[in-house]
């Protein structure tokens, strides 16, 4: 009787309280949940200190320790700073964060004459503060990450000044994007009528694509030197694949990925007929950076900037033995073009953008519940940005932790697809050395806990893939 009471008397609070309390309470869930994970995970790179037998073929005793040391390190600092964003998020929400910031940009744009009316106005003030306390709440987490696990684990090639210089460009290139976007958003939302949603669907469709295509091009040049990749083999062999697929290829770019981090990667981009490839330079054994006067050039730039000794870093980092021989690189690549011949990318954009019209509709439906306001603190109005933050970010929530999991388990089968078109290409026996290579490039761990994997894991674990090619590159 006790408890069927306590149900009763929680059906008593009004309904804004009700609705804060579910948010809170699914918040903790999921964050406990995911914590149980961890912890799952967690046991097994301290008890797996030995090679297992069916991983000694491909992998050495000092390689699986690296590996190891590497992954814990992350493990305890992921449980940190997720417990102090899953604190603080609460306490944003306990002591009204969202309601006094609000305010503070009604009181910045009263101050610069613009009144209550002047709404889209103060969402953008709202915005541009709200990415700032984020930027700079998350700036010890991210510097520790950088200079404390990645320098410690052989990966971080930043100096302090290029970390801080990239994130308040980062910031700045954000905020060009993001308040331009919103204000149109906001504005099509308010005069839209009541088919509003579609509007709201089409203009962040409209923009999405635009992203993707200008991204490479005049974004990421922002942050990253990409020079076409120099005639020869390599780029002859790439050429080669690109046309027996079909694939319109027009321009095959190197990242020069190195000057942050020893991590690799490649990926294409581009629609219709307009593709191109884009390399990390330390996905490649066989590339030396840029000519010589792209060095000197280079050089000058570190004195002048007083970073000379970036430069020295860099020596050492491509002296030593990483990244993949050609054969590997065609066969990483044939996996990455098997996405786009199996029709993966266009499926990821049509299930995103279905999902993106479902929320617009749902929106529409509860834009005008006063209550759903009311549980964050807004009790007297209804701004436009604030129903979208609540909808979309605590409303919405159950739905999106399912959907995401969906999304997991569509890409590891994704995965296993692009494997199976490499293998078809001839690729079976490139790909299985490329994978074991990047694996121990990245020091990626190849043991995992069933669990953990089931739920987090977006490419199927090494020894899966591997034994998924092994057969092919027997025969």
């Amino acid at each position: 009787m006790g408890m069927w009471a306590s149900v009763d008397a929680m059906w008593d609070f009004p309904a804004e309280k009700r609705i804060f309390g579910a948010v809170l309470l699914f918040s903790w869930t999921v964050y406990l949940w995911e914590t149980f994970l961890a912890q799952r995970q967690r046991r097994i790179y301290k008890t797996t200190t030995r090679v297992p037998a069916e991983l000694e073929q491909i992998m050495d005793s000092d390689t699986f320790e690296k590996s190891r040391l590497y992954q814990l390190d992350k493990s305890t600092f992921s449980f940190w700073s997720g417990l102090y964003s899953e604190v603080e998020g609460t306490f944003i929400l306990l002591f009204g964060g969202i309601p006094y910031l609000w305010r503070l940009s009604g009181q910045f744009c009263s101050s610069a004459g613009f009144g209550p009316e002047y709404e889209i106005i103060q969402s953008l003030v709202f915005l541009l503060l709200a990415t700032l306390f984020s930027a700079l709440t998350g700036l010890p987490w991210s510097l520790y990450n950088t200079f404390v696990i990645e320098e410690k684990h052989g990966f971080n090639h930043q100096t302090l000044e290029f970390f801080m210089k990239d994130a308040i460009k980062k910031f700045i290139v954000t905020q060009c994007i993001l308040l331009p976007v919103s204000a149109l958003l906001l504005y099509i939302i308010k005069i839209g009528g009541d088919y509003f949603f579609i509007y709201a669907w089409l203009f962040t469709l409209v923009v999405s694509l635009v992203l993707v295509t200008i991204y490479a091009d005049y974004i990421a040049p922002l942050f990253d030197k990409f020079t076409p990749l120099p005639e020869g083999k390599l780029k002859q062999e790439i050429e080669v694949m690109a046309k027996s697929i079909d694939f319109p290829l027009t321009k095959v770019y190197v990242v020069e990925g190195s000057k942050r981090s020893s991590h690799s990667n490649a990926y294409f981009y581009g629609f219709f007929k307009n593709k191109r490839i884009v390399l990390f330079d330390t996905l490649l054994e066989e590339y030396s950076v840029p000519n010589k006067d792209n060095q000197e050039e280079s050089g000058m730039e570190a004195r002048n900037e007083g970073e000379g000794d970036s430069e020295e870093v860099k020596a050492k980092v491509k002296n030593k033995k990483q990244g993949c021989k050609n054969e590997e690189v065609l066969a990483v690549l044939g996996h990455e073009l098997g996405h786009w011949k199996l029709g993966h990318t266009v499926k990821n954009i049509i299930i995103s953008q279905m999902n993106s019209f479902l929320c617009f509709f749902l929106f529409a439906v509860l834009i005008g519940r006063r209550e759903l306001f009311a549980a964050f603190g807004f009790y007297d109005s209804q701004p436009t940005l604030i129903g979208l933050l609540i909808i979309f970010q605590f409303i919405f929530s159950p739905y999106n932790e399912v959907l995401s999991f969906c999304l997991t388990v569509l890409s590891r089968r994704f995965e296993f697809q692009a494997d199976a078109f490499a293998k078809k290409l001839g690729k079976a026996k490139d790909l299985y050395s490329a994978l074991i290579k990047l694996n121990k490039d990245n020091l990626g761990f190849p043991v995992s806990d069933w669990l953990f994997s089931t739920w987090h894991y977006s490419h199927p674990p090494l020894l899966e893939r591997l034994q998924a090619l092994k057969n092919a590159k027997q025969d």
